[in-house]
């Protein structure tokens, strides 16, 4: 199992983090080296233009520091979070920002003291009115990832700094294996087609064409086949080969560390979607669970995250959901 000192080290940098941050943007710098050099000049020549040039200049930056921090004041953000976050490829992750009272202009959200790349962002937030940010964030590795807070910055009104504050908000965002293709075969299957489920002379199923006959009451129109009912003037249906169903317990090795088990997670997720998709029966054996055959993308699901948390210390409470 990995150490927790990572995360203790995040939970110790959100306390001791600043209320505040402010950075200077590209166009500020400008600004800052024209007030210096007109403060260089008004000290020179005692210009009283230049003097009062000068004051313009300094209360701009006063102003913006000001309407920047009315900006960031009285926000309420909650995560809506994602569908689903696969490492290595952007997905789309949502925030809900509100205010009670005023106005916010040029907010961009993203989430502070994490690996994830990207942000989103909001022109502007009337009061009273939750808006929903999208953003497409990227996780560089699979696994759990701990949020601490998110990060709102604002360059309004003139684009010369960027006001940062991080809102404190605990959360969790599980990262599934990165999808590719798998170089190996499955294997044999642990078992056949058991009784009628698998016979793939069963014509209830999805595969070829054994012929038509004559709808039943009751049964699903889909499976009509317009053009010979339309020239036999009765309605006929489609009866299709059923496929066989098998079922595969795929496997990860124990004592797999480092890329050789990121690569091996890769396999089993992309082995377990395409068996998935065909309509088998997959279970997922490792050194730390098991989890019984099943079908569907509940049991696809269910596969990712147990490669997700693998190597990972699992909280008790996500133990007892499991």
């Amino acid at each position: 199992m990995k150490s927790t000192w990572k995360q203790r080290w995040a939970r110790l940098r959100a306390r001791l983090r600043p209320p505040r941050t402010l950075r200077v943007t590209r166009i500020g710098r400008t600004y800052l080296v024209v007030t210096f050099g007109v403060g260089l000049g008004a000290l020179n020549t005692g210009n009283n233009l230049l003097y009062l040039l000068l004051g313009l200049l300094l209360s701009m930056v006063v102003v913006s520091g000001v309407l920047s921090e009315r900006c960031i004041r009285d926000l309420s953000v909650r995560r809506v979070g994602t569908d689903a976050a696969f490492a290595g490829e952007p997905f789309a992750f949502r925030w809900a920002v509100s205010r009670k009272q005023g106005q916010a202009f040029a907010l961009v959200l993203a989430e502070a003291d994490s690996p994830l790349t990207g942000a989103g962002g909001v022109g502007y937030l009337p009061s009273g009115v939750e808006h929903i940010v999208r953003a497409d964030l990227v996780a560089p590795r699979r696994g759990p990832v701990r949020l601490t807070g998110v990060q709102v910055t604002t360059t309004w009104p003139l684009g010369l700094f960027a006001k940062t504050r991080v809102l404190s908000l605990e959360g969790l965002l599980l990262v599934y294996p990165k999808r590719g293709y798998a170089c190996m075969d499955p294997g044999d299957a642990e078992r056949g087609p058991v009784g009628d489920a698998g016979n793939p002379r069963r014509n209830d199923g999805s595969g070829d064409v054994t012929g038509l006959r004559e709808l039943a009451e009751g049964e699903d129109a889909r499976r009509i086949h317009w053009l010979k009912s339309a020239s036999m003037g009765k309605l006929l249906r489609v009866e299709r080969e059923r496929e066989e169903r098998r079922t595969w317990m795929l496997s990860i090795e124990p004592g797999l560390e480092g890329e050789g088990l990121e690569r091996r997670c890769e396999e089993v997720a992309a082995l377990a979607h395409r068996l998935l998709e065909e309509g088998h029966e997959v279970g997922l054996h490792t050194a730390e669970e098991r989890l019984r055959a099943g079908t569907g993308a509940a049991q696809e699901r269910r596969i990712l995250r147990a490669l997700a948390w693998l190597g990972f210390e699992r909280p008790r409470d996500e133990e007892a959901a499991a």
